[in-house]
């Protein structure tokens, strides 16, 4: 591997990323000029195999690569994420021995990016249903009718990994995983991103009204329903890795933050002395810390069993949920002791705690949910209900 997490997102181009943070964020715009540093780097594939024109990494590397990304820009890592996740399950498979999106990873290496386009609103199945109708097309095709939100890099992606359901094939109904193009005149891209925080994702609805995949595009058909296949295996496992990275390297930033600003800020009522001298002040810091400090070895411990093919049986499902949770929240709460101990210039819009505070609260919305996780980790470990 010639390139690493740290020559690649050095700190001079991450400096310029942060630079930019505030700036999308204010005007509600894409991470346009983010996104090309980035490409030409190399980093959108960064999980490709080098034969098709990529970096090879491991995950274990672009856990650490994603972490340095989102300290200097959350939304820019985060959008980045939903193209870095397909890169990174067909990464899963091919380590498996199944070579079913190798025309991703050679497109990829070429400079398609990839859009993830699965979330739909009301579909708490997520995986296991959809609310998008998928039409048998004569061929083997087929034809996507419906609705995906929080689309990532609407302005940006070339391809979008999606599914819907097929309920008129005689063995269906069947959950149908396909690739469509964006220049498909069945697709339309709704401008209606406007929120509190990770506002340079823009991840915007997109509505399929009849979005054509070719048949050498149709990726899985499964029966609805929770399912042991490898494709779903490793879009859960890269989401949910991926995704905690991401919150990680918020949390990490945070913890930065609030110790420069306890060396930064004095006291008054102590003669002047800088509030990293203030016990209520050195505690929250240190409850920070110690939270921080527990995330990444456990990110790290998954991706190496990812990457080194560890069974993990029944179990792996609760690990990764559980994952994702831990990183979500435990990112939550260091922003806010983060927050506590600078004061009350965070509350003001340029300040970047007061930006993180509004971009980590996005992390309680991305599947796994809380209770979602908590159903699994019962089941893992008690069994199902029998009632």
């Amino acid at each position: 591997m010639s390139a690493t997490p740290e020559t690649l997102l050095h700190d001079d181009l991450l400096e310029r990323v942060r630079e930019r943070a505030a700036g999308y964020d204010r005007r509600n715009a894409f991470f346009a000029e983010d996104l090309e540093d980035l490409r030409a780097t190399g980093y959108l594939t960064a999980l490709v195999p080098t034969e098709f024109g990529g970096l090879g990494w491991a995950l274990e590397d672009a856990v650490r690569a994603q972490m340095r990304l989102a300290g200097a820009a959350p939304s820019t890592a985060l959008a980045v994420n939903m193209h870095l996740i397909w890169t990174a399950v067909a990464k899963v498979l091919r380590d498996r021995g199944d070579d079913s999106l190798e025309f991703l990873q050679r497109e990829a290496g070429d400079g398609e990016i990839f859009g993830f386009g699965i979330s739909e609103a009301g579909n708490d199945l997520v995986l296991f249903g959809s609310r998008t109708a998928a039409d048998p097309q004569p061929g083997g095709g087929y034809r996507f009718t419906g609705r995906k939100i929080f689309t990532s890099l609407s302005p940006a992606w070339t391809r979008l990994g999606t599914m819907g359901l097929d309920t008129a094939s005689a063995d269906g109904p069947k959950l149908v995983y396909g690739f469509i193009d964006r220049e498909d005149p069945d697709i339309r891209i709704l401008d209606d991103w406007d929120t509190m925080g990770m506002r340079a994702t823009q991840s915007n609805t997109t509505v399929l009204d009849g979005a054509f995949a070719a048949s050498d595009r149709i990726v899985r058909r499964l029966d609805p329903g929770p399912n042991a296949d490898p494709f779903i295996f490793g879009i859960f496992s890269c989401f949910e890795l991926l995704l905690a990275s991401v919150y990680a390297g918020i949390g990490a930033r945070a913890l930065d933050l609030a110790v420069a600003s306890a060396h930064r800020r004095t006291s008054m009522k102590n003669d002047g002395a800088p509030l990293s001298q203030d016990p209520d002040i050195r505690w929250r810091v240190a409850d920070a810390a110690i939270a921080q400090d527990a995330i990444e070895p456990q990110l790290i411990a998954i991706a190496r069993d990812l990457d080194g093919l560890v069974d993990h049986g029944a179990h792996w499902f609760a690990k990764l949920s559980s994952l994702k949770v831990r990183a979500t929240e435990t990112a939550k709460h260091v922003v806010d002791q983060a927050v506590r101990v600078s004061g009350g210039s965070t509350y003001f819009s340029g300040s970047e705690l007061g930006r993180l505070y509004r971009d980590v609260l996005a992390g309680i919305f991305h599947p796994s949910d809380d209770e979602s996780a908590h159903s699994t980790v019962a089941t893992a470990w008690l069994g199902p209900l029998t009632s």
